[in-house]
């Protein structure tokens, strides 16, 4: 067990930080946040990049998508290859990818150039994700200072999803959208010079090897039904565009799964999934995920595209969601360790689902106070079921198990992440391109094609006097129209979040973490302590 110290703390928990540690940890940490900040920064930058690469809705979901698709895809992988090569080298390799990869795709000239970039930011963040965490372990063998270190390295994710709306639109207002990406550039550099002199190498002998066809078929078939679906919110479902990869996506999955239940040291071992615990948990994880990313992903095109705030503006503006989720996340601590770690998780899945269900009432000029609101709700409620659900899969599972539990939970999250932006992406697609058949009637045959216009480019890519068919009354169709769909994307997200309150007031039954009362000058310190298995 791992317990903070109280004032009768052994003195090794009030040493001074070596300068290895403090520098280890200030590069781990550095490294950490520029890997989520690039998950919320560029969402305030869609709409401009829309604009400038003459791109579509779907363009804009690849955007997202061959990010988190790439991090997703490798992250159980370069977990593993670095304990075995060495965990300096991978975080150094995958700071140079990352940093490459930030260059490149602030010097995109395409989108196809921005995607093949993304992949490769998403390439190196994979790597950076399980190094950082395994170099802090490393670099503080005192348990009580590694709890801190973590507990520090933890609180930047909430930090960086926080600031990077508002860090998005100050970029893109002022020096351009480009500079989204050229931030990480000295930022990454400055990492690769200081990490050489400072990280020390380790390795574990004793690692598994890499599952190379686990992970090949897991990188096709998500890839395949990626495709498959965001091709949805263009082409029919019947259509070879959509069915023919959904049908590789099934095949590819169908023989992942044979091949990890066959092999002796499977990328993802299918026995996790066997206890009840850790599945409830990656259930949830994955159905927070499917959702999480897309609310800021459309309220950006909302505030920028229908409601024609600058893009700093609407940063400031999605700061109702990403506050509210810094700030309720000690919220969730203290809950857990009151009631345990299913009560935060079910009533914070239960509040962000009524947000959205809320955000499905949203109008083109309904005024701000009125959208903050809902959005505080959807923001304070994923604040409340993160963090615990982090917990519990590292306690589902013995302490030997518990950091793989954890990364496959984590990346339950992603493979959600991915499917929930192609999958509501392609909804709001489809729906708003009906929205606007029904209202471009009088079109007569030239209906079809406006109509596919509107609903595929979005309200940000018809802006108003732009001339030709893009005439102020367009402009508002497009937007009314991307309103319209994003209804039905508020609507489904609500539903999936009650579906994850379900699962975990049911299924998450843990006991209570331990709590350790400090000094009045500290925060309190809630402590995860595995008891009787974890099982519940």
């Amino acid at each position: 067990m791992t317990t903070s110290a109280g004032p009768g703390a052994a003195p090794g928990d009030r040493a001074p930080l070596t300068a290895h540690q403090r520098q280890t940890l200030g590069i781990c940490c550095v490294g950490w946040f520029m890997v989520l900040l690039d998950v919320s920064i560029v969402n305030t930058a869609l709409p401009t990049i829309q604009r400038d690469l003459h791109a579509d809705l779907s363009s804009l979901q690849w955007v997202v998508d061959a990010y988190t698709l790439a991090f997703a895809a490798l992250l159980l992988s370069w977990g593993t290859l670095a304990d075995r090569q060495g965990r300096k080298r991978f975080f150094q390799g995958g700071m140079a990818l990352f940093t490459l990869g930030s260059l490149l795709c602030g010097l995109a000239p395409s989108m196809h150039w921005l995607y093949a970039a993304r992949a490769l930011q998403g390439i190196g963040g994979a790597a950076l994700a399980p190094t950082s965490l395994a170099l802090l372990a490393g670099a503080f063998p005192d348990a009580r200072q590694r709890v801190r270190a973590i507990a520090l390295w933890a609180a930047v994710s909430g930090i960086a999803l926080g600031v990077g709306p508002t860090i998005g639109g100050l970029l893109v207002v002022g020096p351009g959208w480009r500079w989204v990406f050229f931030v990480n550039v000295p930022v990454g550099v400055a990492c690769l010079v200081f990490g050489v002199r400072v990280l020390r190498e380790s390795k574990d002998p004793a690692a598994r090897r890499i599952d190379l066809p686990g992970q090949l078929l897991s990188i096709g078939w998500l890839s395949a039904l990626t495709y498959g679906f965001i091709e949805a919110g263009t082409e029919p479902w019947a259509s070879p565009h959509v069915a023919v990869p959904m049908a590789v996506a099934a095949v590819l999955l169908a023989g992942f799964v044979v091949v990890e239940a066959l092999s002796p040291e499977p990328m993802l071992p299918l026995g996790l999934f066997g206890v009840r615990l850790f599945s409830a948990t990656a259930a949830t994880t994955f159905l927070a995920g499917f959702v999480l990313i897309s609310v800021p992903f459309l309220m950006a095109q909302y505030f920028q595209g229908v409601q024609g705030y600058s893009a700093v503006q609407a940063g400031v503006r999605v700061l109702a969601f990403t506050l509210m989720f810094t700030l309720f996340a000690p919220v969730a601590g203290r809950l857990a360790g009151t009631f345990g770690y299913r009560v935060p998780v079910a009533i914070g899945a239960a509040v962000a689902g009524g947000g959205l269900f809320m955000l499905s009432g949203l109008e083109p000029t309904t005024a701000y106070p009125d959208v903050a609101w809902r959005l505080a709700l959807v923001g304070a409620g994923f604040g409340l079921m993160l963090s615990p659900l982090s917990a519990t899969a590292l306690l589902s599972m013995p302490p030997e198990r518990s950091g793989l539990a954890s990364s496959a939970a984590n990346t339950t999250r992603q493979v959600g992440t991915v499917i929930g932006i192609a999958l509501l992406g392609a909804l709001v697609q489809t729906r708003a391109t009906s929205y606007a058949a029904v209202h471009l009637a009088a079109l007569g045959p030239a209906r079809e094609r406006v109509a596919s216009l509107v609903g595929h480019g979005g309200a940000a890519a018809v802006p108003p006097g732009a001339g030709r068919i893009g005439s102020e009354a367009l402009h508002h169709l497009a937007g009314s129209a991307f309103v319209y769909g994003t209804h039905a994307a508020f609507l489904i997200g609500g539903i999936v979040l009650f579906g994850a309150a379900a699962v975990s007031g049911a299924f998450l039954s843990l006991p209570r973490p331990a709590t350790v009362p400090r000094p009045a000058t500290e925060p309190a310190v809630t402590v995860l302590e595995p008891a009787g298995g974890g099982g519940g």
